[in-house]
């Protein structure tokens, strides 16, 4: 899930400080450098990062009190050593917070990262994707036996609304250093159609990238090679296709050349604006990354009306839940999953909505969207249903046991069946068939009542 936030909005800390520390103070407030899961903050100019870390150090300082001094360093060009920076920050508890410009953006595998802060802007969508994807590694273990189920970008520049225009553009290019040169002559080397495919893909994507950035002789060059301008190629290639972009690339073999030198124009100087910076509100994005926590809770409702009928475990959850299958939950998050409304998701809309931080199972949430039952912690709802069963009649007290051993195995798996009962420490015991013994041959209805218990308490 990505929080996401408008100009100079996403960072975080609470305190006053002399010095304007403006979005880093509020940094403070969401990242905490001594917990498991270290951050990459993108800066724009080498003095930028200097400054970032600067006043860093003093926001975590006034939110947490002492920070160890390598908890925030400088990781850029000019940096000493940065290499063995980076094998630091890859594989020590210090640092926890690095600030770079764009040493970070590819090649640097740190499975650690669960932050990515930016504070500057980039004009390529490319390499927007290739900086978060320095947060996308898989990690089972972030310190602690904690392991890494989501990833945050605070941005303080509203850079994902500047380039939602261009959300279509994959990141193909995923090596954009490659050469023009030489990605000309794979597609005209390459026969296999798919592989040209890709190769094409990627000239495309570079192209697009390079074309702002042609000036002087070699804009110049281009045009008299191309007969065109950059963009005009451009359009043109992508209209035109692989096969008869090769055979042009044969015919005009200079052109791969030209665009890999650099341009001739002077880069234009940094803007450096008078205005003292404020944050305007700290916002999280959901679904595409837009939408606010109410919206996106209405669009989970509105999507459970549209599939009542298409996912069949829906009728079950709302209608029968004590008919619930372990494999139908599995096939329902998983497809809620893929519509963009994981669990984790919208619990977190939903503390953003009431300010209330509720564990109630992705049940709860659909039962809560299609039927308006009560959110109510799930936990909760399982210890209720299981001291309504044991009040409901006399039971032994080897009977009273099991069902208290059942209840805290539902508080872990949601659905407890046959197939739980069976293994673990159930089955050392005798499984499911000991365990029916000891109900008289009950136990699947007990099991469907209980089931049936944990929706109707507290709603």
């Amino acid at each position: 899930m990505g929080c996401r936030a408008g100009r100079r909005q996403h960072s975080q800390g609470p305190v006053a400080m002399v010095e304007k520390t403006w979005p880093l103070v509020d940094l403070a407030e969401h990242i905490d450098p001594s917990l498991p899961g270290k951050t990459l903050v993108f800066c724009a100019t080498d003095l930028h990062a200097d400054t970032v870390v600067r006043l860093l150090k003093l926001a975590f300082a006034a939110a947490y009190g002492e920070v160890d001094d390598d908890a925030v360093i400088k990781i850029t060009g000019t940096a000493d050593r940065p290499l063995e920076l980076l094998r630091r920050f890859k594989n020590e508890r210090l640092p926890s917070v690095v600030v770079t410009v764009d040493l970070l953006t590819t090649g640097v595998d740190v499975p650690t990262i669960t932050n990515i802060v930016f504070v500057r802007r980039v004009r390529s969508r490319i390499l927007y994707e290739q900086m978060m994807g320095r947060a996308t590694r898989l990690c089972e273990d972030l310190g602690g036996g904690v392991a890494k189920e989501v990833f945050r970008i605070y941005d303080a520049v509203d850079l994902y609304s500047a380039l939602a225009p261009f959300s279509s553009m994959k990141p193909i290019a995923t090596t954009v250093s490659i050469p023009f040169s030489q990605l000309l002559a794979e597609l005209v080397r390459l026969e296999d159609g798919a592989h040209r495919d890709e190769v094409f893909g990627q000239i495309l994507a570079k192209l697009d990238r390079k074309r702002r950035h042609l000036d002087g002789r070699s804009l110049e060059a281009f045009e008299h090679e191309a007969g065109q301008t950059p963009t005009e190629f451009l359009a043109w290639l992508r209209l035109s296709g692989p096969e008869i972009a090769r055979d042009w690339f044969v015919a005009h073999g200079g052109l791969g050349e030209i665009l890999d030198r650099p341009g001739d124009g002077e880069a234009p100087g940094l803007l450096v604006s008078p205005h003292a910076d404020r944050v305007v509100s700290v916002t999280r994005g959901y679904g595409d990354g837009k939408e606010k926590p109410d919206a996106y809770l209405d669009g989970f409702a509105k999507f459970l009306r549209e599939h009542l009928n298409d996912l069949p475990a829906l009728l079950v959850v709302t209608q029968r839940p004590r008919d619930l299958t372990r494999e139908q939950l599995k096939s329902l998050a998983l497809a809620l999953d893929k519509a963009g409304y994981p669990e984790k998701h919208l619990r977190a809309a939903w503390l953003d909505s009431t300010n209330q931080d509720i564990a109630a199972s992705i049940i709860g949430h659909i039962r809560r969207a299609a039927l308006g039952d009560a959110l109510v912690p799930y936990r909760e709802r399982v210890v209720r249903a299981v001291s309504k069963m044991l009040g409901s009649r006399k039971w032994t007290e080897p009977q009273r046991k099991w069902l208290e051993r059942i209840g805290h195995q539902l508080e872990v798996e949601v659905v407890v069946d046959r197939e739980a009962l069976d293994r673990g420490q159930f089955q050392a015991q005798g499984g499911f068939a000991r365990m029916n013994k000891v109900f008289e041959g009950k136990l699947e209805t007990i099991l469907g009542d209980l089931a049936e218990e944990v929706w109707r308490a507290g709603a």
